[in-house]
């Protein structure tokens, strides 16, 4: 490790500390009424040792952007059953009691945005850009009262970028300078939440040394990563499981 960080100062490459070893600590200045992006899809590839550090920090009034608000006892859900969450912006919402409850009690607010365009608002926002225009919504109560513009013959709703006071994102294999590579589904939402956040806190299952992962195959660059810290033990849940032949309530 060593050698490879003389190399890289000898090519003028700034090797900065990024890596934790506390959960805790990752998350300690993240106070009431932050915003935070969060990666995952489901249960899949979801940061589930930051967010149970959050939970334990019982910080209030969260604004929490991600495409859902995993279950009732894992995942966002234990933010929202422990009443830490003010808002949500997402895409689908399907798989939370709790959530349901909160919403139609007026308890949580809610911005319901369909996913691609979730997606783009968010690397939007990480890439610099302010606004974009896309046809999704058009015609739909989403398009109720917002701005519109015709291309080409066709119409257009201005939709806003997403940014985030803090994003915390799930990778399988990081380094010391915050790249970051995920696996299979669980890259997702990851990446986008990682560009969206002031700043980018990674958990990582494997953190292996700097130059030990293939250049062509990073999918976060640790110029989005603030922070870096590996967990164990990850549950792997299955947010719904249907077997062959069963009926789907």
């Amino acid at each position: 490790m060593g050698q490879k960080r003389e190399l890289l100062s000898l090519v003028g490459v700034s090797v900065r500390d990024k890596v934790l070893d506390s959960f805790s600590g990752a998350v300690s200045d993240i106070a009431d009424g932050a915003t935070i992006a969060v990666g995952g899809f489901g249960l899949c590839g979801i940061p589930e040792k930051l967010i149970a550090a959050l939970h334990e920090a019982g910080v209030r009034d969260l604004t929490a952007i991600s495409n859902n608000c995993g279950v009732d006892d894992f995942g966002l859900g234990i933010l929202l059953a422990n009443r830490q969450l003010r808002k949500m912006v997402s895409s689908y919402v399907g798989e939370n009691k709790i959530f349901e409850q909160q919403y139609l009690s007026g308890e949580l607010e809610v911005e319901l945005v369909p996913q691609g365009t979730l997606a783009e608002r968010l690397r939007a926002g990480g890439a610099g850009i302010p606004a974009f225009y896309t046809a999704t919504g058009v015609g739909t109560p989403i398009a109720e009262g917002r701005e519109t513009r015709d291309f080409g013959g066709r119409t257009y709703l201005l939709e806003h970028a997403l940014q985030a006071d803090f994003a915390l994102v799930k990778a399988w294999r990081g380094d010391p300078l915050g790249n970051l590579v995920y696996r299979d589904t669980a890259r997702n939402f990851n990446p986008l939440a990682a560009m969206a956040g002031k700043v980018t806190i990674a958990e990582v299952e494997e953190l292996v040394d700097v130059g030990e992962l293939d250049p062509n195959q990073i999918h976060t660059s640790g110029i989005f990563v603030q922070r870096i810290i590996k967990g164990t033990d990850y549950a792997k849940r299955i947010e719904r499981i249907v077997l062959a032949g069963a009926r789907v309530s």
